[in-house]
């Protein structure tokens, strides 16, 4: 018996949480904390080019083109090498590349590190919220999912609050130590990884049935039996699915004609559209340069700005365990088109308040306040709703063949969508003033009618549920659909799983589970858990 196979019930699924938690914290310090480093003295000492914005746009946005490819790995490599093997990969890169950013003394050694500690994040960020996904029940995945976005957001805060707190440190660690703190998430994930084993529906992927049916029991509880009904519903409804997709799998040219039943382009497609949407929404604009607009846009000294950061920061937080309590509650759908519309409109007033300061000079300061203030209500909107609902939506809609990758394709959109955002936000907010703010909430009102018309609702089904919602709904759009925008499991599914996992009692591996027990019987005992 390995490390991997100690532990079982709430223990496991804790130390999975544990283990995409840890990831995606370090995801978000590393967001967090390069906005504070970037207008640090000793910094600007020791990399004066910094101070030109197009060098300052590549310092910051080189870590999501790192990314960029770091999801293109998980793409090819992913789905072979396994959950596991592709975080110890992430872990690895994500190391080397801090290590590098902390004993840099000058800039090309600083980019190469941005671009390799990105290249980790860009493999982690693809695999983690797909493996949480597949390591949980339908009713708490959405949940899980989010414990994880919540800690990004955590550490996020974290950073800027640490940013401030070394404001009134002058010399290097005001820098250096934000950027040698991150290393502690590592030491978290190579504790608990090797307690942790593959996710199940990798392992049936491969064909490896004994593991993906013991995993299953121990997920489902302590001293639960690998012949418990519940067990055996679960995976020969997971069996049923890969063996569907199996009889359906064209040419990757025929995907890409949207021959196949299961429209993985399509699902492709809607998963890419969120992580397009959150990066299109401004987020990494504040994120990053935040402290420095403050400074540009509406005149405050250092300090004011890097405290304002922090309480922001700490706003952020909040909306994250707002997010954490709904998320489940009222869908994927709402919560997106709830995050267009006050997105939108937080931006147009900040568009509006920036352009009456200057027509009128002598309003500035007090228009300032209330543009800080719409700057702290979008981070509340966008952290209750697209900050950790593309996440979500991303990890679950594409089919099991296709999740891994569809997933790293999602995320390759996210970093190659803040590699843009983040490189010309400086210079937009330069020559375009209140404008570059009202190109944003254009973006954002964009996407309800979007989201309305195209986003089926994901929350409340099962992942093998999933390729129901297109096989039986090939067309487009969903609105006027009931299946597919209610926030309760249709019925129409529950029969699907119910003749999924009757036709998997007949198959070999079937009647290897099952034995003689009845199908029937096992089915409704799962499908009312769900």
């Amino acid at each position: 018996m390995g490390l991997s196979d100690i532990l079982s019930g709430v223990p496991l699924l804790t130390c999975v949480t544990i283990v995409n938690a840890a990831s995606m914290s370090w995801f978000g310090y590393d967001q967090g904390v390069f906005s504070g480093v970037l207008i640090s003295a000793d910094f600007k000492y020791w990399f004066p080019e910094t101070n030109q914005s197009n060098i300052s746009g590549i310092a910051s946005s080189c870590f999501s083109l790192g990314a960029f490819f770091g999801a293109i790995f998980a793409f090819f490599y992913g789905d072979k090498l396994g959950r596991k093997k592709t975080i110890w990969i992430a872990v690895a890169f994500n190391v080397i590349g801090a290590i590098l950013q902390i004993t840099s003394w000058h800039l090309p050694q600083l980019i190469v590190g941005r671009v390799i500690n990105g290249f980790g994040m860009g493999v982690s960020s693809s695999t983690c919220p797909v493996y949480q996904a597949e390591c949980s029940k339908p009713r708490v995945r959405g949940k899980l999912v989010v414990v994880q976005s919540l800690c990004n957001t955590a550490a996020y805060c974290l950073s800027n609050w640490m940013n401030y707190a070394l404001y009134f440190q002058g010399g290097a660690l005001q820098w250096r130590f934000p950027l040698g703190f991150q290393l502690i998430f590592p030491c978290m994930i190579i504790i608990a990884l090797p307690f942790v084993p593959d996710s199940p529906r990798w392992l049936m992927l491969k064909d490896r049935h004994d593991e993906a049916l013991t995993v299953i029991a121990r997920l489902a509880g302590r001293n639960v039996d690998a012949q418990d009904p519940e067990v055996m519903a679960e995976f020969l409804s997971i069996q049923a699915t890969i063996e569907e997709e199996r009889r359906e799998t064209v040419s990757t040219a025929d995907m890409l004609r949207c021959r196949d039943s299961t429209q993985n382009l399509r699902r492709i497609i809607l998963s890419c559209g969120t992580q397009f949407m959150q990066q299109f929404s401004g987020v990494n604009a504040l994120g990053y340069y935040l402290p420095s607009m403050m400074q540009q846009v509406l005149g405050y000294d250092q300090q004011k700005s890097r405290l304002l950061t922090a309480v922001n920061g700490t706003i952020y937080l909040f909306s994250a365990f707002c997010c954490l309590l709904i998320i489940d509650r009222f869908g994927r759908r709402k919560m997106m088109m709830y995050g267009a519309s006050t997105m939108g409109s937080s931006y147009f007033i900040i568009a509006m308040t920036l352009l009456g300061a200057k027509l009128h000079p002598s309003t500035q300061y007090r228009l300032g306040e209330v543009t800080t203030a719409f700057f702290f209500l979008y981070y509340f909107f966008y952290g209750t709703s697209f900050a950790k609902v593309p996440w979500v939506f991303n990890s679950e809609v594409n089919s099991l063949g296709w999740r891994t990758r569809g997933a790293a394709v999602a995320t390759a959109t996210n970093w190659m969508g803040g590699f843009i955002v983040t490189q010309f936000t400086k210079t937009g907010v330069d020559n375009l003033g209140w404008g570059f703010f009202l190109l944003f909430a254009g973006f954002c009102f964009a996407y309800f009618p979007i989201v309305y018309c195209f986003y089926p609702e994901t929350s409340r089904r099962t992942l093998e549920d999933m390729d129901q919602i297109f096989i039986q709904y090939p067309g487009i759009i969903v609105c006027g659909k009931r299946d597919l925008t209610q926030r309760a499991r249709p019925q129409l599914f529950i029969e699907a799983e119910q003749a999924r996992i009757a036709e998997a009692q007949s198959t070999k591996v079937g009647v290897m589970v099952m034995g003689d027990k009845d199908a029937s019987r096992t089915v409704a005992d799962h499908s009312e858990r769900v």
